[in-house]
């Protein structure tokens, strides 16, 4: 098994590296490579530079990948359903919802251009405490899934009043943000999400051995000494930061979250020190596939930057439906 994940560290390493080198414009990426890392960049080649402006999109699209994956196979585990994403929750509609308000409204632009990410990531990082806290008080065994099931209903009607009272004007740009983007154009702004992302991981990785006894049953989980409730919470918050860190600076970016578990969990059971890092390098490396795809596939005859999100859900569609078909034959 250690092989395989070493495998996919491979892979995802190997994707990562020839992704910068297409595009619109395809670059000789040796030559890019060896200039980006070994000249000054005032003797770069257009090469270079090319690949100097898709690098951090690429670093992006591979984070982001990697931790929605991460939080879809944790938030799967601690609800024992298939069907759960990092999205489950309501962080996805409260992270858009917090954002709307910043696109619809100026005025409350109060700290410049990053805005709408701070307003994206309290209102996300609040709604994951109203969860927690609501499922904590309920005495239904179900109490965790239906608050988070009804929130993301709540703040999925908050961002449609707010674009029914915005501009008109401001509404293309609300529509992109609930499409998923990549764009980044340097390190620092590619690299944002990183604090988040890495404390939520290492918070699920803490609960790796538990979440293996919680995967089969909660009361055999609890008869084996593992303290249940405080396992959800913090593999929750883990998976929380995750999604949180992400919706945040690139919008909700679908299927990534539900395909790969599933995908990657066949290779490694239930045994989440290996299906957590599994799942980041393999959703990271899809992430970082559909964004090349999005950046060089012609429509309508030209060449057309797509939304990711909308290659997500169509590669991740059919694939996950495959893979549905496979396991029931």
């Amino acid at each position: 098994m250690k092989l395989g994940l070493g495998a996919v560290a491979v892979g995802s390493l190997a994707m990562v590296l020839v992704a910068p080198w297409f595009g619109t414009v395809s670059i000789d990426g040796w030559k890019a490579w060896a200039e980006w890392i070994g000249s000054p960049s005032a003797e770069w080649s257009q090469d270079a530079r090319i690949l100097d402006l898709r690098l951090p999109r690429v670093a992006l699209a591979w984070l982001a990948g990697g931790a929605l994956a991460c939080a879809g196979a944790v938030i799967q585990t601690v609800l024992r359903n298939g069907l759960a994403t990092p999205y489950t929750l309501g962080v996805a509609s409260a992270g858009s919802f917090g954002a709307f308000l910043v696109l619809a409204f100026p005025s409350l632009a109060w700290f410049g251009a990053q805005s709408a990410i701070l307003f994206s990531l309290t209102a996300a990082l609040g709604c994951l405490a109203l969860v927690l806290a609501i499922a904590r008080r309920s005495q239904r065994a179900d109490g965790l899934l239906l608050a988070g099931i009804t929130l993301n209903f709540f703040f999925g009607a908050g961002v449609m009043l707010v674009r029914f009272l915005a501009d008109p004007f401001r509404l293309a740009a609300m529509e992109r943000w609930m499409l998923g983007s990549l764009e980044a154009v340097r390190f620092q702004a590619a690299l944002a999400p990183a604090p988040w992302v890495f404390a939520g991981l290492a918070l699920v990785l803490t609960q790796a051995r538990a979440l293996d006894q919680l995967a089969f049953d909660s009361e055999l989980a609890a008869a084996r000494g593992v303290a249940v409730e405080r396992t959800r919470r913090l593999a929750l918050l883990g998976a929380g930061l995750l999604t949180a860190g992400v919706v945040a600076f690139t919008g909700p970016i679908g299927f990534i979250g539900l395909l790969v578990p599933h995908a990657v969990r066949p290779w490694t059971g239930l045994r989440h020190g290996l299906l957590l890092p599994a799942s980041f390098l393999a959703g990271g490396a899809l992430l970082v596939a559909a964004d090349l795809l999005a950046r060089t596939v012609q429509v309508g005859g030209r060449h057309s930057e797509i939304p990711v999100g909308i290659v997500t859900a169509l590669i991740g569609g059919p694939v996950f439906l495959a893979l549905l078909l496979r396991r029931r034959s």
